[in-house]
């Protein structure tokens, strides 16, 4: 059964808001780190960042966590909860296996075409969240955007002036003879933009509908009005 709906639903700009200017914070805070060489373990400047512990990457499941028990909160849970944590599953589940099943090939293969087949494998991943809890998709979608579009904008200019960072460097054994935008757009824009831009939404999803639905399990039954 569906949650009741609330005459007070909170806006997505409303949702996203707070979040994105926390993770606009790490993302600034991660930049300053890596400039100024602080500890590797927290600021990682190599290519691809090495799991550095500051990071938004991070927060794709925690703000995902944060969006789906507002929603739920707000009546806007998925109106079949099965359904929901089937297509989270399903989600995560193909991006797995279409990762394992592309290893024996990915030697052989350019490597723009091992780009562009994980930005479309994680798409997928991401759409497939859609039908499980529409709303939750759109919100985390929004997030998304508003979380990676300023490291467009920062990856633009360390590659513009060879900052040095994990932002500009490319990745072991790769050499792009692009220019200034042909790395731009292979190793920022596009991979930002799309490939994650869906991971936030897939793992958000993930994580979110599951704890929400564990919330919403537990959570005591309203009583009725004497």
């Amino acid at each position: 059964m569906s949650e009741i709906p609330l005459p007070n639903r909170p806006s997505i700009a409303h949702l996203i808001l707070v979040p994105g200017l926390i993770t606009l914070g790490v993302t600034l805070l991660r930049l300053t780190g890596e400039l100024l060489h602080w500890s590797k373990t927290f600021f990682n400047s190599d290519p691809g960042g090495g799991s550095a512990i500051v990071g938004i990457t991070w927060l794709a499941p925690v703000f995902g966590i944060y969006f789906a028990l507002k929603l739920s909160a707000a009546g806007e849970g998925p109106s079949r909860p099965g359904r929901a944590i089937g297509f989270a599953l399903l989600g995560v589940a193909v991006v797995i296996a279409g990762a394992y099943l592309a290893r024996p090939v990915q030697a052989r293969l350019r490597f723009e075409g091992v780009l562009i087949y994980y930005w479309l494998l994680t798409a997928l991943g991401a759409g497939l969240q859609y039908p499980g809890w529409p709303k939750l998709f759109r919100v985390l979608a929004a997030y998304g955007y508003a979380a990676r579009i300023p490291v467009v904008v920062v990856m633009f200019l360390a590659f513009y002036g060879n900052w040095g960072t994990h932002y500009d460097g490319l990745p072991p054994g790769v050499a792009l003879d692009y220019g200034l935008w042909g790395k731009f757009l292979w190793l920022g824009f596009f991979p930002q933009m799309i490939l994650w831009v869906a991971f936030t939404i897939l793992f958000g999803a993930f994580f979110g509908t599951i704890v929400a639905l564990i919330v919403r399990r537990f959570r005591p039954a309203p009583q009725p009005a004497s």
